[in-house]
C-alpha cells in the first residue's frame, strides 16, 4: 500500500513538474520570438511566485514569512540568494521531474514484484 500511494506521489510530481517545465519553456520561447529577448526566470522567482500566492500573506507571520522577508531583502546567506536567482527555474523543475519519476519506476517495479 505504502509503495502504490508513493508511486502516485511520485507520478504526481514528476508528470506535474514536466508539465510546469513545458509550459515556461513555452513561455520563454514565444516572449523570445516576440521580443527577440531571452526572459530569464529564475529558481527565486518561483520560490517567490509560489510563497505569495500560496503560503504568505499579507502581514502573516511565521517561518514562511520570515523566509520571504529574508528573500526581498536578504542581510545574510548572499551566495546562497545568489545561486538561486542564476539557476534557471526551468533547470530546477525538469531535475525535479526526473526525480519524481524515478520514484514512480521505482515504487511501480517493486510492485510488480510482490
Amino acid at each position: 500500500m505504502v509503495l502504490r500511494v508513493m508511486a502516485g506521489l511520485g507520478a504526481v510530481i514528476g508528470y506535474g513538474c514536466l508539465l510546469a517545465f513545458l509550459c515556461l519553456v513555452g513561455v520563454q520561447t514565444y516572449r523570445w520570438f516576440r521580443e527577440g529577448e531571452w526572459m530569464h526566470v529564475g529558481m527565486g522567482d518561483g520560490i517567490r511566485i509560489a510563497l505569495v500566492n500560496c503560503c504568505v500573506k499579507d502581514g502573516g507571520g511565521g517561518r514562511l514569512a520570515n523566509f520571504l522577508h529574508w528573500w526581498e531583502s536578504p542581510a545574510t546567506w548572499l551566495g546562497m540568494h545568489k545561486v538561486f536567482e542564476i539557476i534557471p527555474a526551468s533547470l530546477a523543475l525538469f531535475a525535479v521531474s526526473i526525480v519524481g519519476n524515478s520514484l514512480f519506476i521505482y515504487c511501480r517495479d517493486r510492485v510488480h514484484q510482490r
